[in-house]
């Protein structure tokens, strides 16, 4: 991202924030400018925009450059942030810019579970209307789908297609005989109940960035002791990029407000990892045997002085994530192990 940027200094980051959930459908010049505006005026905490970096990469997500750092803190430090003139518009979400922050992630669907209750091309009409901030790839035969956008939009996304089975979940119900037959159609009513909540029967489901997960989990005591204090229990899923948690209350029917305590606690400290960690990632894939050797022994080695950095070791690929200070001083210590290594 620090292409994106065009800065070269190497203090642009820490006077630079990232600014989500812009509306889409205005021409770019004119948010460019509303943004500018906004954060140039004192009473937002704002002072003197060397740059507004917009469109990029991720829909509705800006890039602003202030002269002084102080400044980027300030307006950070203010919790509301809306563009003037822009009546209704939705609560800016503003934080700390980091070369590596998880500003986009990318998921794949399956709606094929959809099929037979909706023409599929209709849902994702629908899905791209609700929320624009979303990029779709196209939609594939067997009803899969790529989608890419922030954490926060897919989180939108989740919540939407709930929102949506157990409507459809519900419609089938009422399209069945008065006497209760049993005949179901071959796809729509199990595939749709899996996907919706029944907080009495399944617990609650959340869905996190899996670096985020991975980081609260591995590198702080939050998740494992809200889980002992509230007396629940969580499945874990892991698929790729995104992990779903299913939150169950360990003894049975009792005390089942725990389970959505438990989900709202570690969704709001979730949230706030997001914004705060920064990953730093050292390719493998390419490299000779002799160099990915010394990355992986390297990495090994800082991970034991580096006890807030968490190290996901993978065939392609080595993560370093944790706070922007750690990371960055652990992949500068980690080029110099490899230098010497080298001589």
């Amino acid at each position: 991202m620090a292409s994106v940027l065009n800065v070269k200094e190497s203090n642009a980051s820490e006077r630079t924030v990232v600014v989500a959930d812009l509306p889409v459908d205005l021409n770019d010049q004119l948010v460019t400018t509303l943004v500018k505006i906004h954060f140039e005026d004192t009473d937002n905490g704002g002072g003197v925009v060397e740059d507004v970096t917009y469109p990029t990469r991720t829909k509705g997500v800006a890039y602003v450059t202030f002269k002084e750092k102080t400044v980027a803190e300030n307006v950070v430090r203010k919790k509301k942030h809306s563009l003037a003139g822009m009546a209704g518009s939705a609560q800016l979400i503003v934080s700390h810019f980091s070369e590596k922050i998880f500003s986009s992630v990318k998921a794949v669907l399956d709606l094929s579970v959809f099929r037979s209750q909706i023409r599929l091309e209709s849902l994702v009409m629908d899905l791209k209307r609700e929320i624009p901030t979303l990029c779709f790839s196209p939609l594939e035969a067997n009803g899969r789908i790529s989608v890419q956008g922030t954490f926060l939009a897919i989180e939108k996304l989740k919540e939407s297609l709930l929102l949506k089975a157990s409507f459809l979940l519900e419609n089938s119900r009422n399209r069945q005989s008065p006497r209760g037959s049993t005949q179901r159609s071959s796809h729509s009513l199990k595939p749709a109940r899996s996907l919706t909540p029944e907080t009495t029967k399944r617990g609650e489901s959340l869905v996190l960035d899996t670096d985020t997960f991975l980081y609260l989990k591995k590198r702080t005591k939050f998740y494992e002791s809200t889980l002992r204090r509230f007396h629940v229990l969580c499945q874990e899923t892991v698929d790729g990029e995104i992990t779903t948690l299913c939150i169950k209350n360990a003894q049975g029917g009792s005390q089942s407000n725990n389970e959505k305590k438990v989900k709202e606690s570690i969704e709001k400290y979730s949230h706030i990892l997001h914004f705060e960690l920064r990953k730093e990632t050292f390719i493998l894939e390419g490299k000779e045997d002799r160099e990915k050797e010394n990355i992986k022994l390297a990495c090994e080695r800082l991970s034991l002085s580096y006890l807030q950095v968490l190290v996901n070791f993978y065939k392609t690929h080595i993560d370093v994530i944790g706070s922007p200070p750690d990371t960055y001083l652990f992949k500068k210590e980690v080029m110099e192990l490899i230098r010497q290594k080298v001589r």
